[in-house]
């Protein structure tokens, strides 16, 4: 089972693909994410967030201005802006 995360920007598609792990700095605090996560609406604070992709693969991306989204393991990610981090 795997989560189907979407990463967007107001300028354009950052990251998706299918992920174990996707952490999200709120402004309630960082939340994680894994496969059967209950709903969640969060408003995203300015900070990073980190996946890591099924096959281990670890992407961070800074993120800022929006909101994170998850229901039925689907994560989406809707950033004013955000950019993958080298």
């Amino acid at each position: 089972m795997a989560l189907q995360v979407t990463l967007v920007s107001a300028e354009a598609e950052v990251w998706t693909g299918e992920a174990s792990l996707v952490i999200a700095k709120t402004v309630e605090g960082e939340i994680g994410f894994m496969p059967g996560h209950e709903p969640v609406l969060g408003i995203l604070a300015e900070g990073q967030v980190r996946i890591t992709g099924t096959d281990g693969e670890k992407i961070v991306a800074d993120a800022q201005n929006g909101f994170v989204s998850v229901e039925n393991d689907r994560v989406t990610i809707v950033a004013g802006q955000a950019a993958l981090v080298a």
